[in-house]
């Protein structure tokens, strides 16, 4: 295996080539772009370790097999390449995006013009917040626009197409909030722009199930596990404003937020306007397992 590199820089990998920043490309003809044809993924890298690899890809893998698209390759390939790059960026805190898009066809929808998926692994960093916005919290706001209904499109499907959670993220913005709280059509509780929520009361965790339509998160998966061990209930149920203005305590998790506390929502001050006894006892769990 040859030394790694001296120094750390973005690495992206595109149908079978390396390349950098500058010189990787994509077809304006390719379906991900005309259409947000295809599926996704982000995944961390911490002190150079991979997090929850296997767990990812084969969310990566579901989520196309559910919109028809077949990877051209192994999922234990996909991992062999996605090992390779992160060796070659040299960068310890990494973060990883998978892409994988119908292909380049042409300017109609007809997917049986493109030959052959596209298939991007990107390895660079990311950084949403500094880190003393985790111990005051997040002010949030609840957006108007409403997740995609879930009969049209399973929210286990990580597409390519999040233009209504950038439009809420919008509102977010123009409101002077953090991020923001998305609902269902039905005002029910779902996720934030790119990540799950819980609510504590009581010691009791209570997160929306992914039939209601938010991502079935991996760190939410993980942070579920880490609850159950240190004793702390957690429920899958459906959740309404109430439950989360109410809160003791609140909390997003993602991929690229990791877990980060919620101190208001919709100007309601959440528990004690910063992150809980709680909050602070997973997310140490959470960094303690990342660094395992």
């Amino acid at each position: 295996m040859p030394a790694a590199p001296e120094t750390a820089a973005p690495v992206i990998w595109v149908d079978g080539k390396w390349c950098d920043r500058s010189t990787a490309t994509v077809s304006v003809y390719d379906h991900g772009l005309l259409y947000g044809d295809g599926v996704f993924e982000g995944i961390r890298v911490y002190g150079g370790k991979i997090f929850r690899l296997a767990a990812h890809l084969e969310r990566l893998y579901d989520s196309a097999k559910a919109i028809w698209l077949t990877i051209p390759m192994p999922r234990e390939e996909m991992a062999a390449v996605t090992e390779e790059a992160v060796r070659r960026s040299g960068i310890k805190e990494a973060y990883i995006r998978h892409i994988v898009t119908r292909g380049v066809g042409d300017l109609g929808l007809d997917p049986r013009k493109c030959s052959k998926p596209t298939v991007i692994v990107i390895v660079d960093t990311i950084k949403l917040w500094p880190e003393q916005v985790y111990e005051a919290g997040l002010n949030v706001l609840t957006a108007g626009t409403p997740i995609p209904q879930r009969e049209a499109l399973s929210p286990r499907v990580k597409s390519l197409n999040y233009l209504a959670h950038i439009l809420a993220k919008l509102e977010g913005i123009h409101g002077g909030a953090d991020e923001v709280l998305m609902l269902d059509s039905n005002g029910s509780v779902a996720e934030g722009s790119g990540q799950n929520i819980f609510v504590v009361k009581h010691g009791r965790l209570r997160t929306p199930p992914p039939y209601a339509g938010g991502l079935k998160g991996v760190t939410r998966d993980v942070i579920m596990e880490l609850a159950i061990e240190a004793g702390y209930p957690v429920d899958e149920t459906i959740l309404n404003r109430y439950d989360v203005y109410t809160a003791d305590e609140a909390f997003f998790t993602g991929t690229a937020s990791e877990m980060i506390a919620i101190r208001q929502v919709d100007g309601r001050v959440i528990g004690s306007g910063k992150a809980g006894p709680v909050t602070r006892d997973l997310r140490a769990r959470f960094q303690a397992l990342v660094r395992s």
